[in-house]
């Protein structure tokens, strides 16, 4: 694969960086090579760390255009090494993003099925903060996938398999890593443009064909109702179809879980459980949805009912299965863990580390099961070492949780409900009431089968 630095002129001696601080400030709209120039000070490190969160500061309390928005993308994907690809590539080069759940193994499933039906998917992912997992930290619960490549080995892995999921090299959007981090010090981390800017210029840097954006909202999502998931969404279509990237997006409700489990090792199981046919169907709609819409917007098929069965078949046809084994095997997974882990018939932990503990959580009362709280469980298994608070901390790739029951199913009372995987720390009594407290049960009249959480869709016109 060819790499190739994008340079604009350097305007440092000609703009003063407190003047583009003021002008933003102010509330005025920063001309294009107003943006280059501070993007071009952030990567060079001529701008001071004071500056620069002054001017995030600045941009979060007065926003910006469309067009700033753009240009501040298009530079911050420019600020280092951008992909590119064969020519007969053209047009099948795809990714999705998710803006983070509970439970979101999306993209362990939806990658190899891609492949199976044709894409390229340099899938560069993240890890997991706070209550979010993350895909890097699922992979990496499987001994020996690497998710360090080298943009020559992320080619011929697209090349032999058709996917890869990697996390983000020291090349691409240098820029993006030192705004995030000040973002994080600065409490600017909500910032439309600035989020719109991280994400899609990432995504630019990969030099995509079509990109979907999986954008949740609900208790357990970065934004808690759907029409301020939906400015953000617009604002990422935008962008992305500004930059030349067929974009679309799902707006979809984060207030449970995906799927029935939580944690690293247990979504592994669960992916690939799904990968054989046998997954829930929640994450199937979110697989095939945005699955079906990629194929859409690459034209290799006719309509986003096409897509999803496509997608679909790939799935239970075992096609995608062998695409996820190809890829384990091509990222550092020895054979004989790849074709176990992959068999039908398998016991996953001859593989994967089992946590020491398990507890279930029975049911107080007879009824309907109406919901559980995906924030509480996730927060949970945090503190019980599964996730992290900052970057670079270790997680217990072991602990996790298992949903045994089903919005829309009745449980009898004492019936388990949820079966807890931990180590060191155990929880705690306050814990495990938060978890208790976190199962809602209703009667027949107040509880619903589980709504889809597909709730709008945003397509390129």
């Amino acid at each position: 694969m060819a790499l190739h630095r994008l340079q604009t002129p350097d305007q440092a001696n000609m703009l003063s960086i407190p003047d583009l601080i003021q002008k933003k400030k102010r509330g005025g709209v920063l001309s294009d090579e107003e943006v280059k120039t501070f993007i071009r000070a952030v990567t060079n490190k001529t701008i001071q760390d004071c500056q620069t969160g002054a001017m995030l500061m600045a941009i979060w309390q007065k926003g910006m255009v469309v067009k700033e928005t753009e240009t501040l993308t298009r530079e911050m994907m420019s600020s280092g090494e951008v992909m590119s690809w064969p020519k007969e590539w053209a047009g099948l080069v795809v990714d999705k993003h998710s803006t983070g759940g509970v439970g979101d193994k999306v993209s362990l499933v939806l990658a190899p099925a891609l492949a199976a039906c044709g894409c390229k998917v340099p899938m560069i992912s993240g890890r997991g903060l706070a209550h979010t997992g993350g895909t890097l930290d699922k992979l990496e619960s499987i001994p020996g996938f690497n998710i360090h490549q080298s943009a020559e080995q992320i080619q011929k892995i697209l090349g032999s398999v058709g996917c890869c999921i990697v996390g983000q090299t020291e090349m691409l959007v240098p820029a993006d890593r030192v705004l995030y981090a000040l973002r994080d010090a600065t409490s600017t981390v909500d910032s439309l443009p600035l989020i719109t800017g991280s994400i899609i210029s990432k995504k630019g840097a990969e030099s995509l064909s079509a990109l979907v954006l999986d954008v949740k909202f609900g208790r357990a999502a970065l934004y808690k109702d759907l029409e301020s998931a939906k400015e953000l969404a617009e604002s990422l279509v935008n962008v992305g179809n500004g930059l030349g990237i067929r974009t679309g997006a799902v707006l979809s409700c984060m207030d449970g879980t995906i799927g029935r489990c939580v944690g690293n090792s247990l979504e592994v199981i669960e992916s690939l459980e799904t990968l054989k046919g046998k997954g829930p169907e929640d994450l199937m709609e979110l697989v095939t949805t945005l699955g079906g819409i990629l194929l859409l917007m690459t034209g290799l098929v006719s309509d986003l009912p096409a897509g999803r069965e496509r997608i679909s078949g790939a799935v239970t046809d075992g096609a995608a299965l062998s695409k996820f084994r190809a890829m384990m095997e091509a990222q550092g997974v020895a054979a004989e863990a790849a074709q176990s882990l992959c068999s039908a018939h398998t016991d996953y932990y001859s593989v994967l580390r089992k946590a020491d503990h398990q507890s279930e959580l029975t049911t107080p009362a007879e009824g309907l099961v109406s919901e559980v709280d995906g924030l509480v469980l996730a927060e949970v298994l945090h503190k019980l070492g599964a996730g992290r608070s900052k970057a670079g901390e270790p997680i217990n790739h072991s602990v996790g949780a298992e949903l045994l029951v089903s919005p829309g199913q009745r449980a009898e009372r004492g019936v388990p409900w949820l079966r807890l995987h931990y180590e060191d720390p155990a929880p705690t009594p306050d814990q495990m009431n938060r978890l208790r407290d976190a199962l809602s049960l209703g009667t027949d009249t107040q509880t619903q089968q589980k709504q889809s959480l597909v709730k709008k869709l945003l397509l390129p016109q």
